[in-house]
């Protein structure tokens, strides 16, 4: 039997680093505006100011878990601080980089697009809390898809507002947070084709890479965890 392997996303690495350089620079600061006589200047403020960012930084990347992806031959699962998102191999259809476009215009978003076969299947394993929170999350990406088809001024509300009811097509009602996160996933379909999203910032490589490592997983999936598990060794050799 093949472990899982698991990944950790780019954008939650160095979180020990940061918090640790921004507090020793902001130590050295305050030491050397103490001891001086003269009034902080603008720059000690701004250098002071960075310093607090980079462990207020450093502190969000901690609180977000370790691993942020973990895939076997039978599921992959996002693993997210208000729990967890999960895809079985057996309902995962396609996945892609969206791309919207109007007229002329396209828009390719920083996303990978996840196409399901079942959308019942994916629901029965979300929680309203997870749920919710990746409806805010996700608001700005689902608001970019969507401006490119707006620039008259002409959205349709249901484009704006996820309502707070819906049926599947396998008749399935659900009320509440998950039919509007139902909603979403419906509009993101009609926009992109894909009914899930995976932010480039949850990845542990870029969203072409790791749209290229799913559909491989749909095809031989022991063969993609087996060669992921042997490039994370590798790496950890280097």
């Amino acid at each position: 039997m093949v472990e899982p392997v698991r990944l950790r996303a780019l954008a939650n690495r160095h979180s020990i680093e940061f918090m640790l350089v921004g507090a020793i620079a902001l130590i050295v600061i305050m030491v050397f505006v103490t001891l001086r006589a003269t009034p902080i200047s603008v720059l000690e403020i701004a250098l002071a100011s960075a310093a607090i960012v980079a462990i207020m930084l450093g502190f969000l990347k901690s609180q977000q878990p370790y691993y942020s992806i973990e895939m076997s031959p039978g599921q992959l699962v996002y693993h997210h601080k208000f729990g967890e998102l999960l895809l079985e191999h057996s309902n995962f259809h396609s996945s892609g980089v969206p791309s919207v476009t109007q007229g002329v215009e396209t828009l390719e978003l920083n996303v990978v697009g996840i196409k399901l076969k079942d959308i019942d299947v994916f629901l029965s394993h979300l929680t309203p809390r997870l749920a919710g929170k990746l409806l805010i999350e996700q608001r700005n990406i689902f608001l970019q898809a969507v401006k490119i088809h707006c620039s008259n001024g002409n959205c349709p509300s249901e484009w704006l507002i996820e309502e707070a009811s819906y049926t599947s097509e396998n008749g399935q009602h659900y009320s509440g947070l998950m039919a509007m996160f139902a909603n979403r996933m419906q509009n993101f379909k009609m926009l992109t084709g894909y009914d899930l999203m995976l932010p480039a910032n949850v990845l542990d490589r870029d969203i072409w890479q790791f749209a290229t490592v799913m559909n491989r997983w749909k095809l031989t999936p022991e063969e993609v965890v087996k060669n992921l598990h042997s490039e994370l060794a590798t790496s950890a050799m280097k």
